[in-house]
């Protein structure tokens, strides 16, 4: 599909707010999970979370944006003026550049704030952005806006494959002729509201030792904690990149993506296809792959899942295996894009991130976790897995 590459990165996460503070948090093993401090949890099951510390959004945005926005569109802004400001002015005429980005909630905390409107004052006291601000797809909408990018645009609503699904579109529009695209995902669902729908879904820890909740692949595994957050990366061509002086980080090389069998069909998963897809798009062999970044469910059977999938392609413990989202929770359609970050650095420090916390592994298990400490990994290719709620599959191939 040619030579697609990332110029630019913007990060917003509970363990920093850009890609270098993310990227020595989850080399050091500093943690961003802890009880929640936004709102009250009392009777609530699960009371911890990767929040977000430290982000002012009066700081970085202009104050009209702020009555028209949900926490989880001011970060995607906050998050594309980073990469866009890294990558410089997009080339050409703004209809040479666009936006893919991809949301598991929408804007969960502003729809709440306007439905306790609506109930306790009634219709007139309901903002008017009520009518787009907690939609999947305003992200997108206000990005190109404020940046002029009047290109190629889309939203991806696949859950935690949603990031890598955006990228891989994003990627499409600029082998097709678009100067830049400005994609990945970006989630912030934690308020009461949002944490209601989560509990829905069955498989957030009820843990209560942010060291112990969140523990995929490990034998005391019991659900995932939530986190906000996410990537947001700039794509160019690699060529065009290069002639201009841009930096690069490197290449989005390859994708797959499949989709599940219904539940109780009897039919295995298709994360193996959707890995060998992406293996082949990148024109890859798995010997090449130096990582592999985990999605990590932190539920027994789906973790079992993974796991066979990695070893019917790569053999038992054939690659290393990690997933630096145990330090930041899961964040839904932010993660994967986050993984895309970290496989990037690691890549170019050739160190793969620790999974933190992870200790009581089954000794019969075929994967080789990257556990204790960062690892030194050697190789051109990392691949990046997500697995979204309903059964999406994504898989990612990212070189140097």
């Amino acid at each position: 599909m040619g030579d697609v590459v990332v110029t630019g990165i913007g990060v917003v996460s509970p363990i920093g707010l850009s890609a270098e503070d993310y990227w020595a948090a989850a080399m050091s093993g500093r943690s961003g999970i802890r009880p929640i401090r936004r709102f009250a949890t009392a009777g609530l099951p699960a009371r911890l979370a990767g929040e977000v510390e430290g982000f002012a959004p009066r700081d970085h945005l202009p104050a009209r944006l702020l009555p028209q926005t949900d926490l989880m569109t001011q970060y995607a802004l906050y998050a594309a003026d980073r990469a866009l400001a890294e990558a410089g002015p997009p080339p050409g005429s703004p209809l040479d550049a666009g936006v893919v980005t991809a949301a598991a909630s929408g804007g969960f905390g502003f729809g709440q704030r306007e439905l306790q409107h609506l109930w306790g004052e009634g219709p007139g006291h309901v903002s008017a952005f009520m009518s787009f601000a907690w939609f999947y797809a305003v992200n997108t909408g206000q990005i190109s806006i404020r940046h002029d990018l009047r290109g190629p645009v889309g939203v991806m609503v696949t859950e935690q494959a949603g990031g890598l699904d955006a990228i891989a579109h994003a990627r499409r529009k600029v082998a097709g002729g678009a100067r830049m695209m400005v994609t990945g995902g970006m989630d912030a669902s934690l308020c009461p509201y949002g944490m209601a729908a989560q509990l829905r879904s069955g498989r957030l820890s009820r843990g209560t030792d942010p060291a112990t909740a969140y523990l995929p692949f490990d034998r005391r595994a019991q659900g995932h904690v939530p986190g906000e957050g996410g990537a947001l990366l700039t794509l160019e061509d690699g060529e065009a990149a290069r002639a201009r002086g841009a930096r690069v980080y490197g290449r989005i090389a390859g994708h797959g993506a499949a989709f599940d069998p219904p539940a109780g069909s009897g039919r295995p998963s298709t994360l193996v296809r959707a890995v060998e897809a992406a293996l082949a798009d990148a024109g890859a062999e798995p010997a090449d792959v130096a990582v592999v970044f985990a999605d990590a469910a932190a539920d027994p059977g789906l973790d079992e899942a993974e796991a066979e999938a990695l070893t019917a392609v790569f053999g038992p413990r054939g690659v290393p295996v990690t997933a630096p989202k145990t330090l930041t929770g899961r964040l839904y359609s932010g993660a994967a894009p986050l993984d895309v970050v970290a496989a990037l650095f690691a890549l170019d420090v050739g160190v793969a991130p620790v999974t933190a916390n992870v200790a009581d592994v089954d000794p019969e298990s075929p994967l080789d976790l990257v556990l204790g400490r960062p690892r030194p990994v050697t190789g051109n290719a990392a691949l990046v897995v997500a697995r979204g709620a309903g059964g999406f599959n994504s898989a990612m191939v990212v070189r140097r």
